[in-house]
């Protein structure tokens, strides 16, 4: 569908299992050379292996451990075209904006915020020096929608909190984070948009939501189902793509309908 991707060099951090390795198998199936980063050394190597690409262990929170997959990417495959920046971390409990511990808001927020921005950091200025290059972020419909709300999600999940005040604030960051970057790099011919899934069917939603709780979630969305890894990994090719040529500081909300804006 997508020829230009033909060839060129797709990273993907959070490459390791769930959206960002459906993501790294259909940039593989476009024909891109595909690397994946993530912490799992087992995952990485089996995604790789899946898509005949390179599997780079690192932590996308410490900027030397970027840097340095960049470096190893670049030596082993060539300069990243496209950069999914999909990983996403931390540990929090739902519960009370005032309750959250300092330790979990700077988990979170690091795991998802900073992990973003230095992801960027390392990967950005090469795209604008070579005048050329698509990047695609990672936020969440928690970042649209406070989730305790009623309609906001976590309800349906049996929660009354719903995701925790960190998670929203971390990505609602990056959506802002891609409205900077893109309004900087747009005249050094480098775009930069963002996925928010929501509900996603991953193997992480699967061990943790019973059966009966993935029903009501998905009676709750328009299109009456969850959301599958394909779904976003089809809309982050479509983002990479030059069929969205004209599209930067664009945040695509795969939601099945339940967030129109």
């Amino acid at each position: 569908m997508y020829p230009e991707l033909n060839g060129m060099v797709a990273v993907v951090t959070g490459g390791s299992r769930g959206i960002g390795a459906a993501t790294a198998r259909a940039f593989a199936a476009e024909g891109a050379r595909v690397a994946v980063i993530g912490r799992d050394e087992a995952a990485l190597d089996r995604v790789a292996g899946e898509t005949g690409g390179v599997g780079v262990a690192a932590d996308v929170t410490d900027l030397a451990a970027v840097e340095s997959a960049r470096l190893r990417i670049e030596d082993e495959l060539g300069p990243a075209g496209v950069l999914c920046a999909f990983a996403g971390g931390g540990i929090a409990r739902p519960g009370p904006t005032a309750a959250m511990t300092e330790r979990e808001w700077r988990s979170v927020l690091d795991g998802n915020l900073t992990a973003t921005f230095l992801t960027l950091k390392a990967f950005l200025p090469g795209m604008q020096e070579r005048k050329a290059g698509s990047v695609v972020t990672m936020s969440s419909s928690a970042g649209r929608l406070p989730t305790n709300l009623p309609g906001g999600g976590g309800r349906e999940l049996g929660n009354a909190w719903g995701a925790p005040v960190a998670y929203e604030a971390a990505k609602a960051g990056v959506q802002a984070l891609t409205r900077h970057a893109a309004a900087e790099a747009g005249r050094d011919g480098v775009r930069v948009n963002c996925v928010a899934p929501g509900t996603i069917r991953t193997e992480r939603t699967e061990r943790f939501m019973p059966p009966d709780t993935q029903a009501a979630v998905a009676a709750s969305h328009p299109l009456a189902r969850l959301g599958e890894p394909g779904d976003v990994a089809a809309a982050a090719l479509f983002l990479a793509s030059s069929q969205s040529a004209w599209l930067t500081g664009l945040t695509l909300d795969v939601t099945g309908g339940r967030v129109m804006l």
